[in-house]
C-alpha cells in the first residue's frame, strides 16, 4: 500500500532526511513520494544542487534489489553501491555522462547490502525544467542483468559515408549552473570490500527496453505532479528563450512542406532548433513546445553513433523518440542560405526507414531532397524582402 511506503519515507524524514524528501515534495507536491512508492522496478532520485549530490528518493524496488532500506540510503552519494571489483572505467564513463549532463546507459558491477555482488543495468538520465532547462534532479534505474543475457545490439547503426564537409562539433557549449561544483560526485571513488569479481555481463534488448519503460513511468509521474506548481520535467534540455521568431509568411510556407524535418540556427550557441514540422512531431512524439530551443541530440540516445555535422550530409543512424523506443533514422543535414548567400538555418531532414511512404515515385534521397529545396526557396524569397523574422524582432 501507497500508505506504508509513504511511512517509510517519513521515518527516514523524522531522522533528519526531510530536506533530501522535500527535495521532490517542494518541487511537486507532498504526494509524490506516495505515487512513486507505488511505481514499480528499482530506481533512485539525486539532487546535484545539494552537497555531496546526496540520494534523495529510493524505491522499493531499489530496497528488494539491494538489500538497502530508504532510509538507509537518504543522504548518501550512490557510490555506496561500488565495490571494489567495480570497473574504474566504467564509473569514469558514468561520471563524465554526470558532468556533461547526458544519459548514459552501462553495464555495472554493484554490491548489495550483505557484500553479495551483482550485475545491474545502470540507466542514467538528467531530469531538467522543461522551461528554462535547469538541472533539477538525475534518475538512476537498475535493473538486474540476467547471466545467460546475450547482447542484442541495435540492426540499425551508422552505415552512411560521412562527406569530408562534414565536421565533428568538438566543444560543447558551457553550461552553468550553481550547482555544478556537486554534479560530478556521484558514482566515484570506489571503497574497498575486497569482494570477489564476476564475469561481465552483457544486458539484453530487453533489459534494456525494461530499464527506459521504468524510467518513462516515472518521468510520468513527476509530471503528473508539475500541473500543480506548473514546472513541468524533462529528460532533455531545452530553452526557447532568445530563439528568432519566424515570421507567418515563413511558418506558413514551411507548413506546407510534408517531410519530417526542422530548422537550426547555427548563429546562437547550441545550434538550437527554432522550427519544426508537423511530420516531425508526429515521428518524435515531441510538441513545438517541447522541441523549440532543443539541439538536435535531443533525438540520440544510448544506441546513437553520430557526429554533429555542419555542411551538407547524409547519414543512416538510430534516433530516439520522446517514449523511448528508437527507430531507423535516414538522416540529412544541409545549410540554408539567405537572398546574400549567408547561411541563415540548418535544415535536418528524417526519414524513418522502418515505416511504409508515399515517395510519389522518388527515391528516399530525393524525397529528403525535396524538403530541403523547398525550404531553400521559402527562406531565399522572404530573405530578399526581409521577411524571415517577425517584425519585432
Amino acid at each position: 500500500m501507497a500508505t506504508s511506503g509513504a511511512g517509510d519515507h517519513g521515518q527516514g524524514q523524522g531522522q533528519g532526511h526531510g530536506r533530501f524528501a522535500s527535495s521532490l515534495t517542494a518541487r511537486y507536491s507532498d504526494w509524490v513520494l506516495e505515487t512513486l512508492d507505488e511505481l514499480p522496478g528499482s530506481f533512485l532520485l539525486t539532487d546535484p544542487a545539494l552537497p555531496g549530490h546526496p540520494i534523495v528518493y529510493a524505491s522499493r524496488g531499489l530496497a528488494a534489489l539491494t538489500g538497502y532500506a530508504p532510509r538507509d540510503v537518504l543522504g548518501r552519494n550512490a557510490r555506496l553501491f561500488q565495490g571494489a571489483a567495480t570497473d574504474r572505467a566504467t564509473v569514469a564513463g558514468v561520471r563524465e555522462a554526470v558532468r556533461a549532463h547526458r544519459p548514459h546507459q552501462a553495464a555495472i558491477l554493484n554490491y548489495r547490502r550483505d557484500g553479495a555482488p551483482h550485475w545491474v543495468l545502470l540507466h542514467l538520465a538528467p531530469l531538467f525544467h522543461a522551461r528554462d532547462g535547469t538541472l533539477l534532479h538525475f534518475l538512476a534505474v537498475q535493473v538486474p542483468i540476467a547471466p545467460a543475457a546475450v547482447a542484442r545490439g541495435a540492426t540499425c547503426h551508422t552505415t552512411g559515408h560521412l562527406l569530408a564537409a562534414c565536421r565533428d562539433e568538438a566543444s560543447r557549449v558551457a553550461e552553468d549552473f550553481p550547482c555544478a561544483t556537486h554534479a560530478g560526485k556521484v558514482f566515484v571513488d570506489m571503497d574497498k570490500r575486497g569482494l570477489e569479481t564476476e564475469e561481465p555481463r552483457v544486458p539484453s534488448d530487453s533489459e534494456k527496453d525494461m530499464a527506459i519503460s521504468t524510467a518513462n513511468s516515472i518521468v510520468s509521474a513527476l509530471n503528473s505532479y508539475s500541473k500543480l506548481t506548473g514546472l513541468v520535467v524533462s529528460r532533455k534540455r531545452c530553452d526557447s528563450i532568445g530563439i528568432p521568431a519566424l515570421s507567418s509568411s515563413l511558418k506558413l510556407s514551411l507548413g506546407r512542406i510534408k517531410q519530417s524535418f526542422v530548422l537550426t540556427d547555427s548563429r546562437l550557441p547550441n545550434m538550437p532548433i527554432i522550427y519544426a514540422s508537423d511530420a516531425f512531431t508526429s515521428l518524435t512524439g515531441y510538441s513545438r513546445e517541447e522541441i523549440l530551443g532543443c539541439n538536435c541530440k535531443v533525438l540520440n540516445g544510448p544506441g546513437t553513433s553520430l557526429e554533429v555535422l555542419e555542411e551538407a550530409c547524409t547519414v543512416d543512424l538510430l534516433s530516439y523518440r520522446k517514449d523511448g523506443s528508437s527507430f531507423c533514422d535516414h538522416l540529412h543535414v544541409s545549410p540554408i542560405r539567405d537572398a546574400s548567400g549567408k547561411v541563415a538555418f540548418h535544415i535536418w531532414v528524417h526519414l524513418d526507414m522502418g515505416a511504409k511512404h508515399d515517395f510519389s515515385g522518388l527515391t528516399p534521397e530525393k524525397w529528403l531532397l525535396g524538403a530541403v529545396g523547398a525550404v531553400r526557396v521559402a527562406v531565399r524569397g522572404l530573405s530578399a524582402s526581409g521577411s524571415l523574422l517577425r517584425p519585432s524582432q
